[in-house]
């Protein structure tokens, strides 16, 4: 299997199976319910991880929950673990609702202080980190491979994109160092002792030490959101190359979601809840949609594009209310999915098995991507056939007030009715 890596700018072949494959994806801040955006690299984590199990590879994931960060201080000020506990649940309920399962490790930065202070003592002994004030920074200009991902060597995050947590400070040597350890502030609610007093951790050396703790200090994928790339990924890089850990062999990132023509972000406000959109749509809705695009692209949240998604969903439902037909070949979708998991391929793939009626792999298919409910025919109670064979009466009678009652009745029943060219559909809402 073949997957581009952002780190070397080409596309590296994956070990044979079984592998192993040791895979560690960023997942949320959680100081809110996640918007869809951030469910992008949950959904393709998940699924690359079915993948690789289904063509015999020993697969551990691990996708983490940032619940010690300034944005959860920011929102809750004095109650900071109160929400983090409280959002963290939130994003386990949501993702649930997708169907796909979960990574083999959900660790959270608060479980793992320990492993994040000796690995910051490890830079402070290399010469790589310093204390001042009661924080940690690491020094960037002693690692010399600083950029090498992003490109951006001379940049500091905290001009870059003011909305990150890092900020500028007199006790720095460098603009670009970043903190390791932030010392207690006044207002905080929670901290923890260190060799350079109470504090917490800064961002990046949690991922740092949690890909550590589960996959020890060499795995094969590291993935995430493209807007990680810089500074969050750089200075991951940086702290675990410069503590002598060979780290991940391979760099993925997920383009991002835009509502509106711009990049979908809690921060300014242009979000869409992924508990919202799956009250709406529907979690084979969203699924299908996730389907549309490359994994690496930017996608374009709107209704029309929802609609769209539903459309290709009940269509391929449609196929198993019909006869099978010829016997397909399954390596149409390995070739489509080993081809740097080229999702809009397998799409093309899983409609080429409908329309010649291969359920059996079009079934399997859709497995993959968590999908299968699509073959699952659920047959509607005997009293709403009843209502939709009246409706079918009424309409062929011209009598459509009628007909929209029965439509309202149907719905009320938890069915929805749809005219087709031989007489109606019922599916459930």
């Amino acid at each position: 299997m073949r997957l581009y890596d952002t780190l070397t700018r080409r596309v590296l072949e994956l070990p044979p199976p079984p592998g192993p494959v040791r895979m560690y994806f960023c997942g949320p801040t959680v100081y809110q319910r996640i918007h869809v955006g951030n469910a992008r690299p949950f959904v393709i984590s998940m699924w690359l991880k079915r993948w690789l199990e289904l063509r015999g590879y020993d697969v551990v994931l691990v996708e983490n929950i940032t619940d010690i960060n300034d944005k959860i201080y920011r929102a809750a000020p004095g109650a900071s673990a109160e929400l983090a506990e409280r959002a963290a649940q939130w994003y386990v309920e949501d993702t649930d609702r997708l169907g796909l399962g979960r990574p083999d490790h959900e660790p959270r930065a608060s479980e793992t202080i320990d492993e994040i202070v000796l690995l910051i003592g490890e830079l402070v002994d290399r010469g790589l980190a310093y204390a001042a004030g009661g924080d940690v920074y690491f020094r960037v200009r002693r690692f010399a491979d600083y950029g090498r991902l992003s490109g951006r060597v001379d940049a500091d995050e905290s001009t870059a994109n003011p909305s990150l947590e890092e900020e500028a400070s007199e006790l720095k040597e460098d603009p670009r160092d970043f903190a390791l350890w932030k010392a207690h502030k006044e207002g905080e609610d929670t901290s923890w002792d260190s060799p350079w007093g109470p504090g917490r951790p800064g961002w990046h050396i949690e991922c740092s030490a949690m890909a550590e703790r589960f996959l020890g200090p060499a795995f094969e994928i590291h993935g995430g959101g493209h807007d990680l790339v810089f500074p969050h990924h750089e200075n991951e890089i940086a702290q675990s190359r410069g503590a002598g850990r060979e780290f991940a062999h391979a760099w993925m990132h997920n383009g991002m979601l835009r509502l509106a023509g711009e990049k979908m972000s809690k921060s300014i406000g242009n979000v869409i809840s992924l508990r919202d959109a799956l009250d709406r749509w529907g979690r084979e809705t969203l699924l299908v949609y996730f389907l549309t695009a490359h994994w690496r692209k930017p996608m374009d949240l709107a209704d029309d594009v929802l609609d769209q998604a539903a459309a290709q969903a009940e269509t391929l439902r449609n196929a198993f209310r019909g006869k099978p037909g010829r016997g397909g070949d399954w390596s149409t979708l390995e070739a489509a999915l080993d081809d740097d998991f080229d999702t809009p391929a397998a799409l093309a793939v899983l409609h080429e098995w409908r329309r010649g009626g291969d359920l059996e792999l079009l079934r399997k298919g859709l497995d993959v991507f968590g999908l299968a409910s699509l073959g699952d025919e659920q047959l509607a109670p005997a009293d709403v056939i009843q209502l939709a064979e009246r409706r079918r009466q009424a309409r062929l009678r011209g009598e459509y007030d009628q007909s929209d009652e029965l439509r309202a009745a149907i719905e009320d029943q938890g069915w929805e009715v749809r005219d087709v060219e031989d007489g109606y559909q019922l599916v459930p809402r």
